[in-house]
């Protein structure tokens, strides 16, 4: 069989996965986040906590709630590794820098997972399990709370309350994420990934020089790091690291786990606003972009341009030989088209035409299917500006699931795309002009810039994948990226959770015969376009100077 064929039978049967899991788990989740009943262990975290599950909150209050916790856990998980040293199981590591720390800890609360430090190398078990793989269950709660908020300002009306934050962070936790984990866990562990919590080994010579590894709880923490859309690694390595992603199976296993609650939370999504067919319009744009770039990943990478690349199969630089053009392919765009940020080969080594891919998955806001939550409410953003544009066309006033869009819903929607682009590209413009931060690029002309300009793409996004030959470990982008990922992630849910708010106070509009029906096919493809669009135009000019003149150029 081909490398070719054998791409395109895993692709085949990683859809065949998804939908499969696609109703059972879509309906589950939504009868979760609809659920009145609290099981015994969340009656204890409520109790704890001193969080009423049954109080209403209107978007106001969900939001102090969302932010609050957030910053609770920025600090706690900043404080842990500083005093990391004086932990026990901490395998002798010392504690981590100022600056290093608050970039460990606002990556990993804002789900980006962005790691500027060697965790084998850096982290001892207790900061790993307590902290890191802790935040990695709790991000990907809060964004699967904050999609279902702007879900339910769709769904209710003449009411602007959106359910109780810490009601639906507790449940996403316990009743979703946590056993789906357990079982991925497991899956991962019969593949071959590690679980374990043993100190450092020598393993034997290397280059005339002893080398070593250490164990740790990797199969528990990479189910949730992909299953959550986290993606930072127990190892450097990250899931190109034989203990976190051993063979080809555990691999397709991996991605399987990246795009599982993000496609079925289409379903959710239906199920709560009472029209499956809404669903399927939104899981078709996302689909359609998805095997795209997938297809289009597959075909540059695929591609024979010179004898080093015929003699490989294709472009084989950067990536492992267990998983091939096509398993590191699809992998590639799976993260990158989500937030998730893992990586099981080198994106710096892919052709011109192939970092651009990635880096351009990111800049469609990580929405095809997108992060877990900040995918569905980042792809209904963009459905919202889709019916403005169609409302235009024919000189109607928009209407989306029987809401009107109005001046201050669409204000709040342009807000949220604006904010991304404005942290990518400022924050890319200030590096490059600035003398210092240009000497950490590895190297120079187009794919230098792409480094950088890949690197905050990463964080304002909330991916965390990296070009990797930059340097980000320094004062100047450990600061900046940490910034970035935290206005990346927080600044968008207050317009999110502001337009949920707005939504839910509307009375709904009946049905016409001039209302757009954005259940059709047409409105699907209208999506598409207008996400291509607006990203292009965001984006085009830096990437013309990065990806796209390097893969001219070779």
């Amino acid at each position: 069989m081909s490398p070719q064929a054998a791409g395109v039978l895993q692709l085949t049967a990683l859809i065949a996965a998804l939908a499969l899991a696609y109703r059972p788990l879509g309906d589950y989740m939504a009868k979760v986040y609809s659920s009145e009943k609290n099981y015994t262990p969340e009656k204890w975290i409520y109790k704890v906590i001193g969080a009423n599950p049954a109080a209403e909150m209107r978007w106001p209050a969900y939001l102090r709630g969302v932010l609050a916790f957030s910053a609770v856990s920025v600090l706690f998980l900043y404080l842990l590794q500083r005093i990391q040293g004086s932990l026990p199981g901490s395998l002798g590591f010392s504690s981590i820098d100022p600056d290093q720390a608050f970039n460990t800890a606002a990556s990993f609360v804002a789900n980006t997972n962005w790691q500027s430090y060697y965790g084998e190398q850096a982290m001892g078990h207790v900061v790993q399990t307590g902290g890191l793989a802790v935040q990695n269950f709790l991000s990907a709660a809060v964004g699967m709370a904050v999609a279902v908020a702007l879900v339910r300002g769709f769904a209710r009306s003449r009411t602007g309350e959106l359910g109780n934050f810490w009601a639906d962070l507790v449940r996403g936790t316990v009743r979703i994420l946590l056993p789906i984990s357990v079982i991925g866990a497991l899956v991962l562990v019969a593949c071959g990934a590690i679980q374990n919590f043993s100190g450092i080994h020598q393993v034997g010579q290397f280059m005339g020089g002893t080398q070593e590894w250490n164990g740790g709880a990797v199969a528990s923490q990479e189910a949730i790091k992909e299953l959550g859309t986290n993606g930072g690694g127990y190892f450097n390595a990250n899931s190109a690291h034989p203990f976190e992603n051993p063979n080809p199976l555990s691999n397709l296993f991996e991605i399987f786990l990246i795009l599982l609650i993000p496609f079925a939370l289409t379903r959710t999504f239906g199920r709560m606003v009472g029209s499956l067919r809404q669903g399927y319009a939104i899981l078709g744009a996302m689909a359609v972009i998805w095997i795209g770039f997938t297809a289009l990943m597959m075909w540059t990478e695929f591609a024979h341009r010179g004898p080093a690349f015929e003699i490989a199969g294709g472009a084989m630089e950067g990536k492992e030989t267990r998983f091939g053009i096509a398993g590191s392919s699809i992998f590639a765009v799976a993260t990158t088209l989500t937030s998730t940020g893992a990586v099981n080969s080198f994106h710096s080594s892919y052709t011109g035409f192939g970092g651009g891919i990635t880096m351009l998955g990111m800049q469609l806001g990580e929405i095809a299917p997108g992060g877990v939550g900040s995918g569905l409410y980042g792809m209904l953003i963009m459905a919202v500006i889709a019916v403005f544009i169609a409302g235009l066309m024919v000189g109607r006033t928009p209407e989306y699931l029987g809401k009107k869009i109005g001046t201050r819903q669409i204000k709040l929607a342009a807000c949220y795309i604006l904010v991304t682009p404005a942290l990518v590209l400022g924050f890319t413009a200030v590096a490059m002009a600035l003398p210092t931060p240009a000497d950490s690029m590895t190297n120079s002309g187009a794919h230098g810039f792409s480094e950088i300009l890949y690197a905050y793409t990463s964080g304002a996004n909330n991916n965390g994948s990296a070009f990797a030959g930059l340097n980000a470990d320094t004062q100047w982008f450990n600061t900046t990226i940490g910034i970035a990922m935290l206005l990346g992630r927080f600044v968008p849910m207050v317009f999110v959770l502001a337009l949920a708010g707005s939504l839910a106070e509307q009375k709904p509009v009946p049905e016409t015969a001039g209302t757009l029906r954005t259940d059709k096919p047409l409105y699907a493809g209208l999506l598409v376009g207008t996400i291509l669009i607006i990203t292009g135009l965001t984006y085009f000019p830096a990437l013309a100077l990065g990806p796209l003149a390097e893969g001219l150029a070779s």
